[in-house]
């Protein structure tokens, strides 16, 4: 954790309160015995989005939700304090806070597992509600939010082994912030202005976007806070476990056994074959021929290989993600690229795609444009200048070229970056994705993310910084979230070609940093089977596995037989904004398309519904009708919504 002058997170110096930070999401109240932690995320994100189509924020979610987690036992209001800034000029802010008073507490939310289908979160003293296994580390009253869009906030701070939990002092309906210490990057402290000598600030920077603050009266704050969110918030830096490890849910889906190498074919290297022309994805690291252009018979004879065995084509293509002037500089260091005078009938293509540090400094200017204050007046300007939709312009059109190379082409393909677990991953995942229906599915999606991700060994641990108070490291960088990006942008130009909702999205990079679940957990196949991660934690695809319902697109058609190719210019990409401005209450989410396909296809289902009782009453009416004219019992959902593929 970095040093704080005074407020640091180390048991010596005066403490900042730490406070559950922004997650929104249903931070239990009093009443809310039966909310438990990913349901409440599952069931906030479901509050927001409804919040997003009605004209007031505070209007309630659609009826068929309602009533659903009515049976459930969640809440279904907002929790937004009442009282929460007293002048009539915030009136509006207020009216926005809920939005993002939820998506704060969201966060937190996504700690507790599956209402309906694990263990329900305990109600502790003050209401906490906690885990099965995450317990109570210590309190402390008196704490202030600075929350940028309505001021201070006072209430009380309680911090556990999983999260911070800070409620108001208001006794009918508190405004509430969750947020699991997985997300926090660094700790900083703050001046904290007009509020008397002794007041310290503390600003809690996350790995989501978010950036809360708090303030607190040094001389009421306890040591052993500062220590407790130490040594929790980064375990793995004070020699604890994560707390997926000392989580106890339970749930009626094993998602260890979603990814059966041997089910996939897979081999060391070999990603996907096309099923008529045989055709490969293979992925790979560069070659090591450094300056002196050393040969590798063995080399060129596997790719020599790799090329005869696709009958259809007599030429092989080497996608190389770097861009040309790195992968000449990676030559010089003993690196290097494949020779086309070595490698007979291969063809060499740089993809200019940008290294893992340029995207963590991309995103991090993306950060700033959108928290926690938006310059309405250049927001283009301000977006563009990050480069971020560039850079997911870049990994689509690679992608896209990959797959026509496949399908139009019929010829194989190598895939290969420097090491090949970053931008190789995320190329030859996306291809996948383009070219095989199955990787669409609920399901299949997450195999494709055990299979190319976890097994071929991204260093999630490095990229993301699981428990770790190093967040200067230089090997930190966004990559899964620009993946899950990519993703997003596909199903937003094909809605029905997915099984799966922006929901299930959102709620996989919200696991990416909570520690919750074991998935994504380590750098390998080898440090997970050291730590008996399949034996000693639970998978998400456990939870999300358990409550498919909640993650599924209601439209979805299986484009079996077609390979989609997403338009990549720039004119056709656009901010996901309901992922990265979520904590910003000012900056309200666009309707997410399953929303909109849900809601359609509850009026569709009733009006079937009528329609059959229509025609069931004709039929009764009329005796003498046969039985070729009586009612088709059209499945709910009818013809399918067809979208340009």
């Amino acid at each position: 954790m970095e040093k704080q002058t005074g407020a640091a997170g180390t048991a010596g110096g005066p403490g900042p309160n730490k406070k559950p930070w922004g997650s929104s999401s249903s931070g239990p109240v009093a009443d809310d015995t039966q909310d438990s932690p990913t349901g409440s995320h599952v069931e906030w994100c479901k509050q927001l989005i409804a919040a997003t189509i009605s004209s007031q924020i505070s209007a309630s979610i659609p009826s068929d939700i309602m009533n659903r987690d009515s049976k459930a036992g969640r809440r279904t209001d907002f929790m937004v304090p009442k009282k929460m800034n007293p002048r009539q000029d915030l009136l509006d802010e207020r009216i926005c806070y809920p939005g993002q008073s939820e998506s704060e507490q969201s966060f937190g939310a996504l700690k507790l597992p599956a209402l309906r289908c694990g263990a329900q979160a305990k109600m502790f003293q003050n209401h906490v509600p906690l885990l099965p296994g995450e317990a109570i580390q210590t309190t402390v009253k008196d704490v202030m939010y600075i929350c940028p869009f309505s001021g201070l906030v006072s209430g009380t701070l309680t911090i556990t082994d999983y999260k911070f939990y800070f409620t108001s002092m208001e006794t009918e309906s508190p405004f509430v912030l969750d947020v699991n210490l997985g997300a926090i990057s660094r700790m900083e402290t703050i001046t904290v202005s007009n509020q008397g000598e002794n007041t310290k600030g503390l600003e809690l920077v996350c790995k989501d976007m978010r950036s809360p603050r708090f303030a607190y009266k040094s001389e009421e704050i306890h040591p052993d806070v500062l220590d407790a969110l130490a040594k929790h918030a980064f375990p793995l830096s004070h020699n604890l476990s994560l707390f997926a490890f000392l989580y106890k849910e339970q749930f009626p889906v094993d998602g260890w056994k979603v990814y059966d190498p041997v089910a996939e074919y897979r081999r060391q290297v070999l990603s996907w074959i096309h099923p008529e022309s045989q055709a490969t994805i293979i992925r790979c690291s560069q070659p090591l021929v450094g300056p002196t252009d050393r040969r590798c018979k063995e080399d060129e004879r596997l790719l020599q290989i790799i090329m005869d065995a696709n009958a259809q084509s007599h030429k092989l293509t080497i996608f190389d993600a770097r861009q040309s002037s790195v992968a000449v500089t990676n030559k010089a260091k003993d690196g290097g690229y494949e020779s086309e005078s070595f490698y007979t009938n291969v063809e060499l293509n740089f993809l200019e795609i940008p290294n893992i540090h340029v995207m963590r400094e991309s995103l991090r200017k993306m950060k700033d444009v959108v928290y926690p204050t938006i310059d309405e007046a250049h927001w283009h300007s301000a977006i563009d200048q990050t480069h971020w939709l560039e850079y997911i312009r870049l990994l689509l059109a690679g992608a896209a070229k990959i797959a026509d190379k496949l399908e139009s082409g019929k010829t194989s393909v190598v895939v290969h970056c420097s090491d090949g677990w970053d931008r190789t991953t995320q190329l030859t995942s996306l291809a996948m994705l383009m070219l095989d229906s199955y990787y669409r599915t609920l399901c299949g999606f997450q195999v494709l993310v055990e299979k190319e991700w976890i097994s071929f060994g991204h260093k999630f641990s490095a990229r993301v910084g699981h428990g770790d108070e190093n967040h200067a490291n230089s090997e930190r960088s966004p990559l899964f979230v620009q993946f899950i990006d990519c993703v997003w942008q596909m199903t937003r130009q094909f809605p029905a070609a997915f099984q799966f909702n922006e929901l299930f999205l959102m709620t996989v990079l919200d696991h990416l940093y909570s520690c919750l679940f074991g998935t994504f957990l380590y750098n390998s196949e080898a440090e997970r089977a050291a730590k008996e991660v399949q034996t000693k934690t639970v998978s998400l695809w456990s939870y999300i596995n358990s409550q498919p319902e909640d993650f599924s697109n209601p439209f979805y058609v299986d484009y079996e037989h077609h390979v989609l190719y997403p338009l990549v210019s720039s004119r056709h990409l656009e901010l996901w904004t309901s992922y990265y401005a979520r904590w910003n209450p000012r900056m309200r989410p666009q309707v997410p398309v399953h929303q909109t396909l849900k809601e359609l296809l509850i009026l569709r289902a009733e009006l079937q519904r009528k329609v059959e009782e229509l025609q069931k009453e004709a039929f009764s009416q009329s005796p003498s009708s046969s039985s070729e004219h009586s009612p088709s019992h059209t499945h709910a959902t009818g013809t399918p919504l067809h979208t340009g593929v």
